[in-house]
């Protein structure tokens, strides 16, 4: 089956860590959040790959190549962010006539799910939240869909549509879409045409995650993390001591006194250690060094981000090239126990965690014995003084 997958968003939602670096190729689990896409459409059934991008985000096509687990991978370009319809458009040049899967680049869904889509053609993926009014809200009648309805106030069900879809060789005529309210191209107007021309099939997805904030990637990675095969094949000192699910990439390493606590992953070119603690879900990139005494807890580090000595990481995404003056804490718990928030385009938006700690754009960094307060992020480029407390973004 063909398959074309969206990754030319420009991710606004998760800066800073977007600021230099395009969302599909954001570290999960050790390889970029859209090749897990990938890899899942792959297992699926996608006999083609055609991924569309901007024309900023070479860099996405440098990190998937030219193949994903054997099957070919071409790349077409948006070449304006014009909505969703848009960019299938785009696809059209790569597209052959007959049935086609349209996934979104930056969602995971539970691989078991995704294959009864494949199967089910025409079907919608979908999934039941706890509230779908930020969502597309699918109808259902007789066990197709009829329609869906854009954030509605007073949703219908709590069945929303996981941006997913199987659809028949016609379906590829109809991407000729007018503007919306938003002034977008939207790939629901076609979905809402496919039902009425077909009995299109609901596929409710077993484990969905749309991947669009920064506390989102932690939840990716605690998902794709937990499921990486326990593997040491980098350097582990005698006097390490590591339990449940831990891989060890080659050319890390990993010094005396370390205690990993999995699951974890300690990418190719990392240091852990001397003497440090690994707790929790956490993703230690390339090149990253987390140094003596130092605590890491349920946390991203990106590639070459230094946690220095004594200091403490709680919940947190660091980018790549941060660093942490020594005795830097993170603090990842309001005293009022309420879920931290963090600010998402200029507002401040509840995480749903209770425990969050801090976001670190690319290049950002500490003076000694900085505290930073939770839900605070420092911009790219950003940084702060010797004991300086933070409890706004900087």
């Amino acid at each position: 089956m063909q398959t074309v997958v969206l990754a030319a968003g420009s991710g606004t939602r998760m800066r800073p860590l977007t600021d230099t670096q395009p969302k599909p190729t954001l570290p999960v689990a050790g390889r970029p959040l859209l090749g897990h896409t990938l890899s899942g459409a792959v297992e699926a059934g996608a006999s083609r790959l055609i991924v569309v991008v901007s024309p900023r985000t070479s860099a996405v096509q440098a990190a998937i190549g030219d193949t994903v687990d054997g099957v070919p991978v071409e790349y077409v370009t948006q070449t304006e962010q014009r909505g969703t319809a848009d960019a299938v458009s785009a696809a059209l040049e790569a597209l052959v006539s007959g049935p086609f899967v349209v996934l979104n680049g930056d969602s995971l869904c539970d691989e078991g799910s995704l294959t009864k889509l494949y199967e089910s053609t025409p079907a919608v993926g979908s999934f039941r939240v706890d509230d779908p009014r930020p969502y597309g809200v699918l109808t259902v009648s007789d066990g197709r869909v009829t329609g869906v309805v854009e954030k509605p106030s007073d949703p219908q069900s709590d069945l929303i549509n996981a941006g997913a879809y199987a659809l028949p060789a016609d379906v590829q005529q109809w991407l000729d879409v007018p503007e919306s309210e938003r002034g977008e191209l939207e790939f629901t107007d076609v979905l809402s045409r496919a039902c009425e021309a077909f009995e299109v099939t609901p596929v409710t997805f077993e484990r969905w995650l749309d991947v669009g904030r920064p506390w989102d990637l932690l939840a990716a990675n605690e998902w794709k993390v937990h499921e990486t095969e326990p593997t040491i094949e980098g350097t582990v000192h005698e006097d390490a001591v590591l339990s449940g699910n831990v891989h060890v990439a080659a050319g890390a390493t990993v010094r005396s006194g370390v205690v990993i606590d999995g699951p974890a992953y300690i990418d190719g070119g990392a240091s852990v250690g001397p003497n440090a603690y690994i707790r929790g879900t956490t993703y230690v990139g390339p090149g990253a060094k987390v140094g003596h005494a130092v605590e890491v807890k349920n946390s991203v580090l990106m590639a070459d981000a230094t946690v220095g000595h004594l200091s403490y990481v709680g919940d947190s995404i660091l980018g790549r090239e941060t660093n942490f003056g020594a005795g830097t804490k993170v603090a990842n718990l309001r005293h009022d126990g309420q879920p931290v928030q963090l600010t998402v385009k200029g507002d401040r938006v509840s995480t749903g965690r209770r425990k969050f700690g801090v976001v670190l754009g690319d290049g950002a960094k500490t003076g000694i014995n900085t505290s930073l307060n939770a839900g605070v992020t420092l911009s790219t480029g950003a940084a702060t003084t010797p004991g300086e407390v933070v409890t706004r973004d900087k």
